[in-house]
C-alpha cells in the first residue's frame, strides 16, 4: 500500500477531543468488523454519530485514523499494564498482574487482535511501532529484575517478546474464544509456567 501522510489534527477543546475519541471508538468497531480495504469512512462517522465532513476535521483519510487507532490502542494497553504492575514489588508479581491486565484489556477491546493484525498490511511502521514500543518497556522492566538478581540473565528483549507471544496466543485462545467469567485459573497456570517452566515440580509425573 502506498504510504500516505498520516498526520491528524489534535483538538484543543474538550468538545473536539470528545468528537475525535468518538471517531476512534467507532473506527475500532468498524475495522474489527470489516477488513480495512472494505471499511468506509461513512460507516465510521455513522457509528460515531457525526456528519461525514466532521471526519476530515480530524483525519485526512482512512489510513490516518487507522494508524492513530493502532497507536492509541497501544498507548492505552501500556497504560493499563503500567497501572496493574505499579503496586507489585516482585518480578513474578508484576508478571502475574501484567498478564491479567492484558487479558482484561483484550476482553474489553475484543477487536484489538483484528485491528493490530491488519496493521501489518495497512501500515507496517505502525505495526512494528505497536510491538516494539510495548516490547521496549517490557524489556526495561525485565532488565531491572535481572540486575537485581530476581530472574536469570537472558537477552531482555528476547524474553519480553517470548512472554508477549505467550500473552497474545493465550489471550486469543482462552479469552477471545472462550470468554471466561473468571481469569484466575488461567493467570495461575501462566504464572506457574513462567516461574518454573516445563519442569515445574507440581506438574511432573510422580
Amino acid at each position: 500500500m502506498n504510504q500516505l501522510s498520516t498526520s491528524s489534527k489534535k483538538p484543543t477543546t474538550e468538545r473536539g477531543q470528545r468528537t475525535r475519541q468518538h471517531l476512534l471508538d467507532a473506527a475500532e468497531s468498524v475495522f474489527g468488523d470489516t477488513p480495512f480495504e472494505h471499511a468506509s469512512i461513512s460507516e465510521i462517522t455513522r457509528r460515531a454519530g457525526v456528519a461525514l465532513g466532521t471526519f476530515y476535521v480530524y483525519f485526512p483519510h482512512k489510513q490516518a485514523i487507522f494508524v492513530e487507532l493502532v497507536d492509541e490502542l497501544g498507548a492505552r494497553l501500556r497504560q493499563a499494564l503500567g497501572k496493574a504492575i505499579s503496586q507489585e514489588t516482585t518480578r513474578l508479581g508484576k508478571e502475574r498482574a501484567g498478564f491479567r491486565a492484558f487479558f482484561e484489556f483484550a476482553a474489553k477491546h475484543r477487536n484489538l487482535y483484528r485491528v493490530v493484525r491488519q496493521a501489518e498490511f495497512v501500515d507496517e511502521a505502525a505495526y512494528h511501532r505497536y510491538y516494539r514500543t510495548l516490547g521496549t518497556a517490557y524489556a526495561r522492566g525485565l532488565r531491572e529484575a535481572m540486575d537485581k538478581g530476581e530472574i536469570g540473565r537472558f537477552d531482555p528483549e528476547l524474553v519480553a517478546f517470548a512472554l508477549m507471544g505467550m500473552a497474545d496466543m493465550i489471550g486469543m485462545r482462552f479469552v477471545l474464544w472462550e470468554k471466561p467469567e473468571v481469569l484466575d485459573g488461567i493467570v495461575d497456570e501462566v504464572t506457574e509456567l513462567i516461574q518454573h517452566g516445563l519442569l515445574s515440580p507440581k506438574r511432573m509425573k510422580k
